[in-house]
């Protein structure tokens, strides 16, 4: 077994509190990643789960055994850092198997493995090249390489991609995503990048001031946040948040956003909302794409309204179109066709069979 477990781990720099007391439990096999803000204290667990980092309280065990006071080398870790941390000097092969020649594995062994990982990760032609003769890509995989010939019980990546460019992001991350479903090691990554999130994780743990905001699967954090910050961090464009009270009016509930613009609630949100204050300062949160262009014949739970837009984003498969409701600048996906321009009027449709409604104050989903 290689799950993690993290049991009310705290990390105390003098008085500053980096990490704050938190539960984290990691199945074998998974693929967990850590994604916040810079500060979120992400980076810091991550060390702590290496054994790079001494941990303030709590435990840390991995495949069962508490690890606390476990140097990295006996953790049976595998790191991937933002930086490579290749030897120059060395070749490729020889970078990849500087751990396993360390603990004396046999010659014919070490081959084997540093074949099947250059096989693996599609850098079979480079092993007899230096760094330095690589591109950012390239030295990536071979850092990657580095940790899988090891077999270890868990592999730690810190931010493996922030060097890459856009394009090469992608692609390692594909590459990343296809290892793990060869190798099925348990994995924590640490990322600021809600987009590599999202499509690597099993899991995404959201953190935010030293503390876990949320736990869930890609799906679970998009369409059910809990908080505020989730709604907000998870999605690009991110989250629209618009002031908003409930008010009944015609038997009906309605959301009302200014004095000229309100909706009726659809039934299985109206039953939703139905205990919350009318007096209570709410915001409605809209992801981009449930406010689009208004159809003729709009689905139940879909309404129409007119604004004026403030700015267009043509981006080829759609446009992103941008507006002030209520002193907050809107964000809407509508198709490249429908008619969009800067400062000119549109016809829009706002989905509230997708909405999400905020107490303002504490910023907790309802």
């Amino acid at each position: 077994m290689a799950d993690v477990t993290l049991r009310k781990v705290v990390k105390k720099y003098d008085d500053v509190l980096a990490v704050r007391g938190i539960d984290l439990d990691i199945a074998d096999h998974e693929f967990v990643v850590l994604v916040g803000p810079s500060g979120c204290g992400k980076s810091t667990t991550l060390r702590m789960i290496a054994g790079l980092e001494d941990i303030t309280d709590g435990d840390i065990m991995i495949g069962g055994d508490i690890v606390n006071d476990v140097p990295p080398k006996d953790r049976d870790i595998a790191m991937v850092f933002q930086n490579y941390a290749l030897y120059p000097h060395m070749t490729v092969a020889e970078n990849m198997s500087f751990g396993l020649r360390l603990k004396r594995y046999p010659k014919a062994e070490i081959k084997t493995r540093i074949d099947e990982a250059a096989r693996m990760l599609d850098i079979v032609e480079l092993v007899d090249r230096k760094p330095k003769q690589l591109s950012g890509g390239q030295r990536q995989r071979v850092a990657m390489g580095r940790a899988i010939v090891r077999n270890p019980k868990v592999f730690l990546f810190d931010e493996p991609l922030s060097n890459l460019d856009a394009k090469l992001r992608v692609q390692m991350r594909i590459e990343i995503k296809k290892v793990h479903q060869k190798v099925r090691t348990t994995t924590v990554y640490v990322t600021h990048d809600q987009v590599e999130a999202m499509t690597l994780a099993d899991r995404v743990v959201v953190m935010n001031h030293g503390r876990i905001e949320q736990i869930g699967t890609p799906n679970e954090l998009y369409h059910k946040p809990a908080t505020k910050f989730v709604a907000s961090f998870i999605g690009s464009p991110a989250m629209n948040f618009i002031p908003c009270r409930l008010e009944e009016s015609g038997g009906k509930l309605h959301v009302r956003i200014t004095d000229r613009l309100a909706f009726p609630l659809p039934p299985a949100r109206a039953a939703r909302y139905q205990s919350v204050s009318r007096t209570d300062r709410l915001l409605l949160g809209l992801r981009p794409e449930h406010i689009t262009e208004a159809s003729a014949h709009p689905e139940p739970g879909v309404e129409n309204f007119d604004t004026v837009l403030d700015v267009t984003e043509p981006m080829g498969m759609e446009t992103l179109i941008y507006f002030a409701l209520e002193g907050a600048q809107i964000c809407g996906r509508v198709n490249p066709n429908a008619g969009a321009v800067d400062g000119g009027p549109l016809r829009l449709a706002v989905d509230l069979n997708n909405m999400h409604l905020l107490n303002e104050g504490t910023g907790a989903v309802i």
